[in-house]
């Protein structure tokens, strides 16, 4: 797994570029401060939706925070090859992310392999963009909105991501393929 305190320095380095505090960083991106010191830490790291919000808030591709090195096109990854980026635990879900598109520094989507697990009480996200999830393993709660569907494998979603939604496993651990867009 990446080391955490990469993406807490990066968030740091590109707040404190904007001559922000921790305090103007939580108001701007609605997340609150004891995460944003914990991010900064590398004692927690940012779920996917909280990731996105940063971005947008410091004006960054979600990728400038976890990329480490430039490939040229085609991104290929290996099945085997896989490395988890990051996860998140306790209050945040229980979230292992695989970039697929690490070092492709022009991209504009999030492509990403994502094992879920169980959360107890699951926790609405909101951001700009869109995201696609295809379900590869288990099954998973998607709430949207008013909305609470049960995804299976094969079944998937596409969907604005500004509306409040959450994907959550149930029964057991899940696996999903997810892309986001998120506008700069």
């Amino acid at each position: 797994m990446a080391d955490m305190n990469k993406v807490g320095k990066r968030i740091c380095k590109y707040r404190e570029q904007m001559g922000l505090t921790q305090e103007e960083l939580a108001i701007n991106s609605g997340i609150s401060l004891q995460s944003i010191k914990e991010y900064e830490e590398g004692i927690a790291y940012p779920p996917i939706g909280s990731l996105i919000r940063l971005s947008r808030s410091l004006g960054q591709r979600v990728g400038t925070f976890t990329d480490d090195q430039f490939n040229p096109d085609p991104i290929v990854v290996r099945l085997n090859e896989r490395q988890s980026e990051a996860s998140s635990h306790g209050d945040k879900g229980d979230y292992q992310y695989f970039p697929l598109g690490k070092g492709k520094t022009d991209r504009h989507m999030e492509p990403m392999f994502i094992r879920v697990g169980i959360e107890d009480t699951p926790e609405l996200s909101t951001h700009e963009g869109e995201e696609f999830i295809v379900v590869v393993s288990g099954r998973i709660l998607f709430i949207y909105g008013k909305e609470k569907k049960i995804l299976e494998v094969g079944d998937s979603a596409y969907y604005n991501s500004v509306v409040p939604h959450y994907v959550g496993a149930i029964d057991g651990p899940a696996e999903i393929y997810a892309v986001l867009y998120t506008p700069l």
